[in-house]
């Protein structure tokens, strides 16, 4: 049996869905001097996920803040912050406005537009619906995983320093992952 490619996921329901930013969280890893892999967060500053009646007339937006990159070391945190990396002085808010929300495969997928670091580059979040639940407070939560893979220099993210041994100290490679929580809107 064929179903169309627009239909909701089971447990979805149409509405306005506000991300919830203590209950989310934005991720990147990069590969560090080609032997090892760096880890940090980003905090989610708001976001909404308009859900309409099915996939393609559904939509996502949410913005960052990059000032509050946080990858486990002080030192490290500070220059990813500063004009080598992301320049957060000039750069301050990190935007994701989809385009398109679809079904491909049995798999979700949105496609937006992302700008960081002054530039807008089009991705695609391979998305999984974790489905939805009544929180102890009365919420309706939806959960949400989505990944993407990117390359840093698309958004002129060029930095980096050579190896005695070869390469570079960091990849261009950036995952990104995120898990969201939104809380339906009355």
């Amino acid at each position: 049996m064929s179903t169309s490619t627009t239909t909701l996921p089971a447990g979805l329901t149409a509405g306005t869905w506000t991300i919830d930013p203590t209950h989310s969280e934005a991720a990147f890893t990069v590969r560090h001097a080609g032997i090892s892999k760096v880890r940090g967060t980003v905090a989610l500053t708001g976001g909404e996920i308009t859900v309409g009646d099915d996939l393609a007339s559904s939509s996502v937006t949410a913005t960052l803040d990059p000032a509050t990159v946080t990858t486990g070391d002080a030192n490290r945190d500070a220059h990813v912050k500063n004009a080598d990396f992301f320049d957060v002085d000039q750069f301050g808010t990190w935007t994701f406005t989809s385009t398109e929300v679809r079904e491909d495969g049995g798999d979700h997928v949105i496609v937006g537009d992302l700008t960081l670091h002054g530039v807008t580059r089009r991705i695609e979040l391979a998305t999984e619906f974790n489905g939805s639940a009544v929180d102890p407070f009365g919420n309706t939560r939806a959960g949400f995983e989505a990944s993407v893979t990117v390359s840093r220099k698309d958004f002129g993210l060029t930095w980096n320093a050579a190896l005695e041994a070869g390469g570079v100290l960091v990849s261009d490679k950036v995952v990104i992952t995120l898990d969201i929580s939104a809380i339906k809107q009355a």
